[in-house]
């Protein structure tokens, strides 16, 4: 048997990393533990945020990050473990951007850094400790991650660009009111 690398046991410290805070995220999502939502209450600010059915966005952003983020600790599938949790960030990118680049202002600093090391461990794989080694290879394979990325890729864009849709809709509705409330006082 051979030694363990370094690179294997700072793969592994990063998945755990990266993957716990995901899996602490999903299931805030998906069950309120930690202090979250659960699915009622993440449906309801999905809604809010633009992405409909907040039901329906809830699961795919709490599996997404728990689902995701479990299988980045067990370095298992990391191709599509790692596309997944980059997809899944790329909505929550689109959340936080108007408010710039920096956490401290709400920006989308801290979800770009979880997916930008989603997309890495998926491209590097997950090192021999890791159930992708244990299992042969079997689905640690180039072929598995570029499927895996194009999915994820074609998934964030539809997603995003129909949030964005949702909110332009709400934005025309709302300047349609003011206008007829203006209209109504005579102020016109």
């Amino acid at each position: 048997m051979t030694c363990l690398s370094r690179k294997d046991l700072g793969l592994l410290a990063l998945r755990a990393a990266v993957g716990g805070v995901l899996i602490a995220h999903g299931t805030q999502k998906l069950f309120g533990w930690f202090g979250g939502g659960g699915l009622e209450g993440t449906a309801k600010a999905m809604e809010h945020m633009g992405f409909v059915p907040g039901r329906r966005s809830a699961i795919a952003a709490g599996l997404g990050e728990a689902g995701g983020g479990a299988l980045l600790v067990a370095g298992l599938a990391t191709p599509a473990a790692g596309a997944v949790v980059a997809g899944t960030m790329a909505g929550a990118i689109s959340v936080h951007a108007p408010a710039g680049f920096f956490t401290t202002s709400g920006g989308y600093e801290y979800p770009a850094l979880l997916g930008a090391c989603g997309l890495a461990l998926g491209i590097s794989g997950a090192g021999r400790l890791s159930l992708d080694e244990a299992t042969g290879h079997r689905l640690d394979r180039a072929s598995i991650g570029v499927f895996a990325f194009a999915v994820a890729a074609l998934g964030a864009v539809s997603v995003v660009t129909r949030r964005q849709d949702v909110i332009r809709r709400r934005e025309a509705r709302a300047a349609d009111e003011a206008a007829s409330q203006v209209e109504g006082t005579g102020l016109s």
